[in-house]
């Protein structure tokens, strides 16, 4: 920690700010798994501040202060990241970065900008942060928290209520004598700034973690809803409220969570929809699940870095990031088949995502050679070489023997050899695996062989499109140091995801998926 404070200091030297007079600001809220907590922030000089002591006990961080040095530490474990006391300035991991404004003292309370909890917090915490300062929201870990965007508009004596959804999220309608209540499946949800109330709705509200609460006015006879896709990741709920006498679906108690709207999406989506409750259709070919699999693990440790960083170490904590971003931001399961060391047989990697139906398998690896100027990211989709030729030759067989799942037992309508799996889905791997080459490219450096077919044993059961992506080469001392960072890992998470997001939106519009 010496080096970055010397930096610091110097630096806090040359310019020693002076602190500014704090006023009071509507607080942040913390949202994690175990709940959601406020914390108090406050303006000075223009710039957001929250309390530190309240960021760090969500974060279980330890905050001390070097009055010799002028500086704050925050910390967990060997995780530090070192605030200067007089300078807009902090340092983590060797690396310096600027900041709105410096903390400042209010009593024996420390109030620190949010950028910082976002930036530097999270790592030192080793769980994933995002600050939505629009909307004051602080998101700790896989947590759920789509945004919504409400507003009504009158048509006549009904009234028309507008969810915009992102990304999109189940839910369930239940009606009580007096309102309506949305619930969402998810962890909270973030509305800004609510436009509804009038006619036949008195108000709408957040209540609990995750439900809006429609109250209803006198004279409410029923509603009706539907659900509007707006785009590739998010969609709009529209709830009809009703006045008495007006022909409608009643609403039942509780509804099963809302499917598509199988109406046509005209250019006007609020124009009167039919008396009666749309039909309830299977939802469009699309991405639901997604199976992410960590490569190595126990004793297997995978290729391991002249500096000790092991690849079994470096896939999973990139999986965990990726699953975080997925989920909190597509609202799409995901499975990781594994979640902690441990060792798992290839054969049963592919079977978790066959078993769970997923419809993209994406293997993460780090890549090795003896060659030591070897570098770069790589993306790989299954050969047909990794394929047996009785396979490739009955591929269209009605007397294959079913993949195998987890449990035992086999797939009843996808009857196909266990090493043919991946045979009908080899074109949408490849196109798959270029779209990623295009995603990591605009981030990070790739080889000079960046796109490849190869025999891999992990993607020949996999009986959907699958890829494996070798990040990097750690046998290469520059990428082994990239790969220790935070930095370059959600470069290489947030190429994934985008790349995820294009596909998804692919085969949305052409149908390329082909659900068992």
């Amino acid at each position: 920690m010496r080096a970055p404070l010397t930096a610091l200091l110097l630096l806090a030297a040359a310019a020693p700010g002076a602190a500014q007079s704090l006023r009071p600001a509507a607080p942040y809220a913390l949202v994690a798994a175990d709940g959601r907590r406020a914390i108090q922030a406050a303006v000075a000089g223009g710039q957001d501040l929250v309390r530190l002591d309240e960021i760090a006990a969500g974060l279980q961080l330890t905050v001390q202060e070097d009055r010799a040095s002028k500086a704050l530490t925050v910390s967990r474990g060997l995780n530090v990241v070192v605030l200067s006391l007089d300078q807009p300035l902090a340092s983590t991991g060797g690396r310096v970065m600027s900041l709105p404004v410096a903390p400042i003292r209010d009593g024996q309370r420390w109030w620190v900008p949010p950028d910082i909890v976002g930036r530097a917090f999270g790592a030192v915490a080793g769980v994933r942060v995002e600050v939505r300062k629009a909307s004051r929201v602080i998101l700790v870990g896989d947590v759920r928290v789509p945004r919504l965007a409400i507003r009504q508009e009158q048509a006549g004596s009904a009234s028309r209520l507008s969810i915009d959804i992102s990304p999109r999220a189940a839910y369930s309608i239940a009606q009580e004598p007096r309102r309506l209540l949305v619930r969402f499946d998810a962890d909270g949800l973030d509305a800004g700034p609510i436009q509804a109330g009038g006619g036949l709705v008195d108000g709408v509200a957040i209540v609990e973690p995750s439900t809006v609460a429609i109250a209803l006015a006198g004279g409410y006879g029923s509603y009706r809803s539907a659900t509007l896709p707006l785009d590739a990741a998010s969609s709009r709920l529209v709830i009809d409220v009703l006045p008495a006498g007006v022909a409608g679906a009643a609403a039942p108690p509780a509804p099963a969570p809302a499917r598509p709207d199988a109406r046509p999406q005209t250019a006007n989506p609020f124009e009167p929809a039919p008396a009666g409750p749309p039909p309830a259709l299977p939802p469009p070919p699309g991405i639901r699940t997604i199976a992410l699999d960590p490569g190595h693990g126990g004793d297997e440790h995978g290729a391991v870095g002249q500096g000790g960083l092991r690849e079994k170490d470096v896939v999973l904590d990139v999986a965990r990031r990726l699953k975080g971003q997925i989920e909190g931001r597509l609202g799409i399961r995901v499975l990781l088949t594994r979640d902690d060391d441990r060792l798992v047989p290839h054969d049963e990697r592919a079977s978790i995502a066959n078993n769970n139906k997923a419809d993209l398998f994406v293997s993460l690896h780090a890549n090795s050679s003896p060659i030591r100027s070897a570098r770069g990211a790589q993306v790989y989709s299954l050969s047909p070489d990794g394929l047996s030729a009785e396979a490739r030759r009955q591929a269209d067989s009605p007397d294959a023997r079913p993949v195998p799942v987890l449990g035992g037992g086999s797939r009843d309508i996808d009857l196909i050899l266990w090493d043919m799996a991946q045979v009908r889905h080899m074109a949408e791997s490849s196109a798959l695996a270029v779209l990623i080459e295009e995603e990591l490219r605009r981030r990070v450096e790739m080889n000079a062989h960046p796109v490849q077919q190869a025999p891999f044993r992990v993607l020949v059961a996999a009986n959907m499109p699958a890829v494996l992506v070798e990040m990097a080469f750690l046998s290469n001392p520059e990428d082994e140091r990239l790969l220790a960072t935070d930095e370059f890992k959600m470069k290489i998470v947030q190429a994934l995801y985008d790349a995820i997001v294009r596909y998804r939106a692919r085969a949305e519009a052409q149908g390329a998926l082909r659900r068992p």
